[in-house]
């Protein structure tokens, strides 16, 4: 692994990873903080300097929803600043051209990053699964295939079981009673049997239930073909869900616009 010196003395590391590219935020005249979902080393931060400037060589390949090849100069580790410096980059797939002009898709899209960013919350900690997750779902949004409240539904389904949060759907939360139960509680876990149904808790169409399994599961001809009221229900359920373990609200989730793109 190669290093350049510092002003301080301390040589930083020059590595390569590839990477998401979940936000951007602008830094003095002409520099930007890039937040990166990195395949290998996890969630960092990372300056790209000058890319603002008109005559860039990379700015443009460094905007959300990119997957880039990147060369940062930092440690891995955490040794030293927690900021990285981006030295090179090469666009893999600029994922977030091909719909920024879509709102719902877009939308989508800004969701997607800000949950991923959320569900790492300590820096430079590997998570693989969520980097593919987070991957494949910009991928399917770009590709335009499913309509992006589906798509942007079935990521924070499967992002929730990476972390330990998935719904009961087909038992009971609460005894493990294998079945389709018609109640459903967030505080409890999921979907609930009648024996251990609390107050309050909510009973959704059961097509709502085998929508929010086939897109745990995939099973994508039977999402696209579920009724808007049926997915707005099972949105509602995932949204509700996320959040009570996130114990804060997503700032991008209420923009959501779930109209089907055109």
């Amino acid at each position: 692994m190669a290093s350049v010196p510092t002003g301080s003395g301390y040589r930083r590391q020059l590595y390569r990873d590839d990477a998401v590219v979940l936000r951007v935020q602008k830094l003095g005249e002409s520099d930007r903080i890039i937040t990166l979902l990195t395949r290998r080393h996890g969630r960092l931060r990372a300056v790209a300097r000058g890319v603002r400037r008109t005559m860039s060589r990379f700015g443009a390949r460094l905007e959300p929803f990119g997957h880039v090849d990147l060369q940062l100069a930092g440690s891995p580790e955490g040794v030293g600043s927690s900021l990285h410096s981006v030295s090179q980059v090469e666009a893999v797939a600029l994922y977030g051209k091909q719909f920024l002009t879509d709102y719902p898709r877009y939308t989508a899209a800004s969701a997607i990053a800000e949950t991923a960013e959320r569900l790492t919350p300590v820096e430079r900690e590997p998570s693989l699964r969520l980097f593919q997750l987070t991957l494949g779902a910009l991928k399917a949004l770009a590709a335009g295939e499913h309509a992006g409240g589906l798509v942007l539904d079935a990521y924070l389904l499967r992002a929730m079981a990476t972390a330990g949060w998935a719904p009961a759907i087909a038992e009971c939360a609460v005894c493990g009673t294998p079945g389709r139960h018609a109640a459903f509680s967030v505080p409890a876990g999921g979907a609930v049997c009648p024996d251990c149904r609390p107050p309050g808790s909510a009973h959704p169409a059961p097509a709502t239930l085998l929508l929010m399994s086939a897109l745990t599961d995939g099973d994508w001809p039977i999402a696209d073909a579920a009724e808007p009221p049926v997915r707005r229900e099972c949105s509602g359920l995932v949204a509700a869900h996320l959040q009570w373990h996130m114990e804060r609200a997503l700032r991008s989730l209420p923009l959501v616009d779930r109209r089907e793109s055109s």
